[in-house]
């Protein structure tokens, strides 16, 4: 019988959302990849096991997350039924709805038939009698915002969730959505975008409309896919996310456009005494909105590893130049190349 640790909330830290009573562990565990029913069941256990242990309190669920989609919310439900259960009131639990999930006009995209029934099925594979944060996985550009935003304030409505989110939604899209759940008094709390330092848009659009509208980020894609790691300092690993036929977002030929960058990045981490994954989260959280940065695992060392970058967070002026340079210098990056 799992036991969590005692000191589990000795040392991670945990950030207001926005203007709301929410707090979140500075990392969170994004489930999307490696924890579907292709991965072991026990390697997954194992990595969620050492995130809570060590103060990880966010989880982060699809309706989609698999592969195949829907087995990431199966997984977790047998885990939160056999070791968490006891934790639950412990845990902020998310899940999405808003990427095809089922054949024909309603299981994609964000109409109210869609999102009120997708979360139905992500409640009934994860078991859980709520989510603390369901979200808009993406902007619908054929349906009206308001009955996307009626269909998320249903959810709070009726028990299903305590807060609200959107992600990849466009700076212009929040403020839109936020008026709306203003109107309503819909509990509206954060938004997830991707960011990282190769990927740095949000900066003037996303953040500065969360900022007006005193919301939060959890950011995705902190450590872009791997690339922001030593993983390919010397080369593209054969077991890696480059070479995965199971993940689109990753190819050899986005490695080959960041390697001098990563490299210079890679020697600015080595002087501030961590690795370069660990500068690359604790760059994103010196973003005040951002509330977390979202990690994904293949085994509970990278978890272990990546918490520690809590114990830097400081950056000296001298050091977010040196990186503002190297970022300066890196061409613009083919994220479709194949």
């Amino acid at each position: 019988m799992y036991q969590a640790k005692q000191t589990r909330y000795d040392d991670m830290v945990y950030n207001r959302v926005g203007n709301s009573g929410l707090k979140l562990s500075a990392i969170g565990l994004g489930l999307w990849n490696n924890f579907g029913s292709v991965d072991p069941l026990d390697r997954q256990r194992a990595i969620i096991h050492q995130a809570f242990d060590l103060g990880i309190t966010y989880f982060d669920l699809a309706n989609n997350y698999g592969p195949v989609p829907g087995s990431a919310e199966e997984n977790f439900g047998r885990m939160l039924a056999s070791d968490l259960r006891p934790y639950r009131d412990e845990l902020v639990i998310a899940s999405k709805a808003g990427y095809v999930m089922w054949p024909g006009p309603y299981g994609n995209w964000g109409s109210r038939k869609s999102v009120i029934a997708s979360a139905d099925q992500s409640l009934r594979r994860t078991g859980l009698d709520y989510f603390d944060i369901f979200y808009s996985h993406r902007a619908d550009p054929e349906t009206n915002p308001e009955e996307t935003a009626v269909a998320l304030d249903q959810l709070v409505r009726s028990g299903k969730a305590l807060y609200v989110g959107l992600s990849n939604y466009s700076g212009a899209q929040i403020k839109v959505m936020a008026a709306i759940f203003k109107d309503l008094h819909t509990p509206f709390i954060i938004d997830q975008p991707r960011y990282n330092m190769l990927n740095r848009q949000i900066e003037t659009d996303v953040l500065p409309a969360l900022t007006a509208e005193h919301k939060a980020a959890v950011s995705f894609s902190s450590l872009c896919q791997g690339l922001l790691t030593d993983k390919y300092l010397h080369g593209i690993p054969a077991d890696s996310r480059a070479k995965k036929g199971t993940i689109p977002f990753l190819h050899p030929a986005q490695v080959e456009q960041t390697l001098d960058t990563v490299r210079g990045l890679n020697e600015v981490a080595s002087d501030r005494g961590q690795s370069l994954a660990q500068m690359a989260l604790a760059w994103n959280l010196r973003q005040p909105a951002i509330a977390s940065v979202l990690i994904g695992a293949s085994r509970p060392e990278q978890v272990v590893n990546n918490v520690q970058a809590l114990q830097h967070l400081d950056f000296t002026s001298q050091e977010l130049q040196r990186i503002d340079d190297l970022l300066a210098k890196q061409p613009t990056i083919d994220w479709q190349a194949k």
